[in-house]
């Protein structure tokens, strides 16, 4: 019964610890019946179970990138808006303009292609220089308080959910790394392959040996099944 067992893919790996448990259960082989490496090897299994479809990180990469892009669009409508109106010097609004497109200007007109961390900061200073008396004022002038408005919400929306991912990103780190798991149960398996093996030529032991191996043989030729009954299918 021999298998490498660290080069089947995440699910064969998965299926062959599953059926080799079921198989140990099925209760058609008493020898191993109570056996304290079965147990040992039923507790790695649903470790290895527990974690080994979570993903790296915490999956609110796309709720992050969502509400960047939400935040990056309020930046450069009212960006775009005072640039267009400055530029119109007819208009009696047109310095209130200027002023605060300096403001902008000031902060970065390209922050919204900052990495997130580097946005945050400058657009956190760019509210705050915008919430002065003398520039609400003038926003107020271009009928701009609620764009302004927005553009902050849209600000306070990306801060939130980006400490929620930080939040569960820091949580899935202080897990014990599925690939550590992973040792850990090919360890066990090996070991049980090891004393079925050792035990092959005793009566008792050769039709259960004879059955585990057609699982290895399996899972060596990559002719495993998905495991049944998961919520979730998983990856190689």
């Amino acid at each position: 019964m021999k298998i490498t067992l660290r080069k089947l893919s995440t699910k064969d790996l998965a299926t062959l610890a599953q059926r080799t448990i079921n198989t140990s259960d099925s209760g058609n082989y008493p020898v191993i019946n109570g056996h304290p490496l079965l147990a040992e090897l039923k507790l790695m299994y649903a470790d290895y179970d527990a974690v080994y479809t979570k993903m790296t990180f915490s999956g609110k990469g796309n709720d992050v990138a969502n509400s960047d892009n939400e935040r990056d669009l309020a930046f450069t409508t009212l960006k775009a808006f005072l640039n267009s109106y400055r530029k119109m010097v007819s208009l009696s609004g047109y310095q209130s303009a200027e002023d605060l497109y300096q403001i902008f200007k000031q902060f970065g007109l390209n922050l919204d292609r900052m990495s997130y961390s580097s946005q945050t900061a400058q657009m956190k200073k760019l509210i705050e220089e915008l919430e002065k008396p003398e520039n609400t004022q003038k926003l107020a002038a271009l009928s701009l308080t609620t764009a302004f408005a927005e553009m902050k919400d849209k600000q306070t929306a990306f801060e939130t959910i980006f400490a929620e991912q930080a939040g569960a990103n820091a949580d899935l780190r202080n897990q014990k790394s599925a690939s550590g798991i992973r040792k850990d149960l090919e360890k066990t398996l090996k070991s049980f392959f090891g004393l079925l093996t050792a035990m092959k030529d005793v009566t008792e032991w050769k039709l259960f040996y004879n059955d585990v191996n057609e699982l290895v043989k399996a899972a060596k030729n990559s002719n495993l099944q998905p495991v049944v009954n998961k919520e979730n299918s998983p990856q190689p």
